[in-house]
């Protein structure tokens, strides 16, 4: 028995030994781990508060007057608010696929280990809103719960946990066949005490993968709402704000949005290389096979 309670571990770290083996990821890793220090240390970083305006110097061009990127159409530093922004998406990305990933567990795993009725109901539900397009639905969350950054947050998250409530429940239908939970069951285990503290842990390998992947979409749909006037309330800046300000004068000021469309840019495909190494790090079915 204590050697089959060893095996989340076990695999854990194997699997982040195979991730290191993937410098593209773990540079990628590195990176964001960057950007979140930056994030939280924006106050510190941040010449300018980013809510600052000096008409006056309204468009002024990188390096110029102490602004490192510049100013935009209402006199306001860009590096500042692209520094803030960056901790709205960051903030915005890591809470909503928190919320997405608690009711995923709540709802796949309570599926999966009750059976019967319970996993038909919830399931149903699932499936309705696997329907639904998730986007539409956060939109319309949003509509109704206003544009604070916990609103969205909630409305990203309620929005985007289906396909993660599908995956537990798989991992915990497998998992639970297992002769280890026949034993745990047989000496009287509860089955809460066996699904947190056994089942989850064995699960933990593909949720790190659809985690990893679910940040970007997060921040993402935040830039979308944002471009569709639904993000963050001014004079909070966001990345999709910015782009959307930019576009507006990209013409004749093109730097308001070549900062922001880079950062987010990258910050994206550094998320991806990440959920890319996860995969091929668990993913032990063609070592399995071999």
């Amino acid at each position: 028995m204590s050697e089959l309670q060893h095996i989340p571990q076990g695999e854990l770290g194997r699997g982040w030994a195979r991730f290191k083996r993937n410098r593209l990821a773990l540079g990628s890793l590195v990176f964001v781990g960057l950007l979140v220090a930056v994030a939280l240390a924006a106050p510190l970083l941040a010449p300018y508060s980013y809510a600052e305006q000096d008409l006056t110097g309204r468009f002024l061009p990188p390096l110029s007057d102490g602004h490192l990127l510049g100013t935009d159409e209402l006199g306001r530093d860009v590096f500042s608010r692209l520094i803030y922004s960056l901790r709205t998406a960051l903030l915005i990305g890591f809470a909503a696929e928190l919320v997405a990933l608690a009711v995923a567990l709540v709802i796949g795993m309570w599926a999966a280990y009750q059976g019967g009725r319970v996993e038909q109901w919830l399931m149903g539900f699932t499936d309705i809103m696997y329907a639904f397009p998730n986007y539409l639905f956060a939109v319309l969350l949003v509509v109704i719960m206003g544009r604070s950054p916990l609103s969205i947050i909630v409305a990203i998250g309620i929005a985007s946990w289906v396909n993660q409530a599908r995956l537990i429940r798989a991992q915990v239908l497998k998992i639970k066949t297992f002769e280890f939970v026949e034993a745990l069951r047989s000496i009287g285990t509860s089955g809460f005490s066996i699904a947190v503290r056994h089942i989850l842990p064995n699960a933990v390998g593909p949720l790190l993968v659809t985690t990893s992947f679910g940040i970007p979409l997060a921040i993402i749909a935040e830039s979308g709402l944002a471009i569709l006037g639904l993000g963050v309330a001014p004079p909070t800046p966001s990345w999709g704000g910015m782009i959307i300000d930019g576009y507006t004068y990209v013409l004749g000021n093109p730097q308001l949005i070549v900062a922001p469309l880079t950062l987010f840019g990258l910050t994206m495909l550094a998320f991806t290389w990440i959920g890319d190494g996860l995969r091929d790090a668990f993913d032990t079915g063609e070592e399995d096979r071999a």
